[in-house]
């Protein structure tokens, strides 16, 4: 089977068996998601307990998430995996018996979201690193890529088709197929091949032997480019990736939009997403200029959103935004695995997770209070140009730690002839328009014949013309020394 660039990491058996089951798993994840949203608001009313329950699901990922790496580069992936997804389809089936019945209420459904989080945080590098052992090294990008892209389509599917069930069953139903999507990885899991996957090269034995929490960030210390790479992700992702706050602040304010226009942007949003991963997954390499390019086209188009007058501008501004976001992800993902050794991957990845966990964290509560004092077009334009001034100077660092390797294209770029042509062309008309006087003092010499005698003959020069009387003895002197130095 042929696959193009944008699907290439299919070609890999273990690859595709994976990603469809992947897809399945997603769509039920996001139904769960909208079932316990729309239990909880139904139950109490209040769209701060439903942010109770999420926030309840994201803890755990900040205090366990390093523990999860530490045990990724520990423990055998597959029977942890195994493990985790039968743990995950417990607890929505457990979802389901309350939503069903009634019985524990809306703390039961609390207690089940923070050990749902607790049971992600330590799953979720053990996930990463396993998926990166389905393909090679050349199609870890376009598989990280194919993996937002299978994301974003779940989601849309997810948030769909849970709409419809919860309209017309309930969240209960919600539940039970999530908890039936989880045994759909566990078959993955042993439908993979273990002899073709593809893990990292030699390392160490004291590397092997050092798994613990403390050596992952001695190692991370002493790799700057991914610490700026991280730093880089955590700005973008508290000040420009918050699209969830500032765009119902956006809607319930200067738009004017109300609930409706939220959801449309928040359905332009996700369509963003998928672009972003088609995009992504058709690059060959996805490099720290990709990076960097990504960031500032985010940061300048964010300000631009805080600009925009009405809501189908602001919503054309928003899905370039939204692939732009995908391909940060992935691309820091991809940077994280390909450039640190394969024996510190789990810890490098949890400490991935984390630092997204922290920066949505610190800016949703940090844009909502500036959404509500300063304004949400303020908000925008004051965060865009935070994000294009951090990533700017993250692109000048990271350039700097690579060896200066956007000055040198930069420099062989302007030194190439398609360049320099046009440009000496322009030099040399600029030179003559400026400087036109000695062409005009030559143009006004004298018109006085200028006549000599050589070999018998009389020669007259027009002005502005080298008299071939004076230049013979030149000729002559010039044509002795050639003689004499034997040329």
């Amino acid at each position: 089977m042929a696959y193009g660039a944008t699907f290439a990491a299919l070609r890999h058996r273990n690859y595709r068996i994976w990603a469809a089951a992947g897809l399945v798993s997603v769509v039920g994840t996001w139904m769960q998601v909208l079932g316990v949203n729309w239990y909880v608001l139904a139950e109490t009313g209040s769209a701060t307990s439903m942010g109770l329950a999420v926030l309840l699901q994201a803890i755990p990922m900040l205090l366990l998430g390093v523990w999860g790496g530490s045990l990724a580069d520990r423990l055998p992936a597959r029977p942890v995996l195994i493990g985790a997804q039968l743990a995950h389809a417990a607890l929505a089936a457990g979802l389901a018996m309350v939503a069903f019945t009634g019985a524990g209420g809306l703390p039961a459904i609390y207690a089940i979201s923070l050990a749902t989080g607790a049971v992600s945080a330590i799953e979720g590098p053990i996930m990463g690193r396993w998926c990166s052992t389905l393909v090679d090294r050349e199609s870890l990008g376009n598989a990280l890529a194919l993996g937002s892209l299978t994301h974003s389509a779940g989601r849309i599917l997810g948030m769909s088709a849970g709409a419809v069930v919860v309209a017309v069953v309930g969240p209960g139903m919600l539940f039970a197929i999530n908890a039936a999507s989880f045994l759909a990885v566990v078959a993955a899991l042993f439908a993979v091949r273990e002899r073709e996957l593809h893990t990292g090269g030699p390392v160490a034995e004291a590397e092997v032997a050092d798994t613990s929490i403390r050596a992952g960030f001695r190692y991370l210390l002493r790799q700057p480019v991914v610490l700026v790479a991280l730093a880089m992700a955590f700005v973008l992702g508290s000040l420009g990736r918050n699209y969830q706050v500032t765009m119902a602040a956006m809607s319930d304010g200067p738009l004017g939009a109300g609930a409706s226009g939220y959801g449309v942007l928040s359905s332009v949003f996700a369509v963003g997403t998928v672009v972003g991963a088609f995009l992504a997954a058709r690059r060959r390499e996805l490099g720290y200029g990709v990076l960097v390019a990504a960031g500032l086209l985010a940061s300048t188009l964010q300000i631009v959103a805080g600009l925009a007058p009405g809501t189908l501008s602001f919503a054309a501004v928003i899905l370039p935004i939204a692939a732009a976001a995908v391909v940060i992800d992935t691309t820091v993902g991809t940077r994280a695995q390909l450039d640190t050794d394969y024996a510190m991957r789990g810890r490098v990845l949890a400490v991935v997770g984390v630092t997204g966990s922290v920066a949505a964290a610190v800016g949703a509560p940090l844009l909502g209070w500036l959404s509500e004092h300063a304004g949400p077009r303020q908000t925008l334009v004051l965060a865009g140009v935070v994000t294009a001034v951090a990533t700017a100077a993250a692109g000048l660092a990271l350039d700097r730690l690579r060896g200066r390797r956007l000055r040198r294209r930069v420099t062989r770029a302007l030194a190439a002839p398609a360049v320099l042509r046009p440009v000496r062309r322009v030099a040399s008309r600029a030179a003559r328009i400026v400087r036109p006087a000695p062409i005009a003092a030559r143009a006004a010499r004298p018109t006085v014949p200028h006549r000599h005698t050589v070999a018998g003959l009389v020669s007259t020069t027009r002005p502005g013309h080298e008299c071939p009387a004076c230049a013979a003895p030149q000729l002559v002197r010039r044509r002795s020394r050639l003689s004499r130095t034997g040329v």
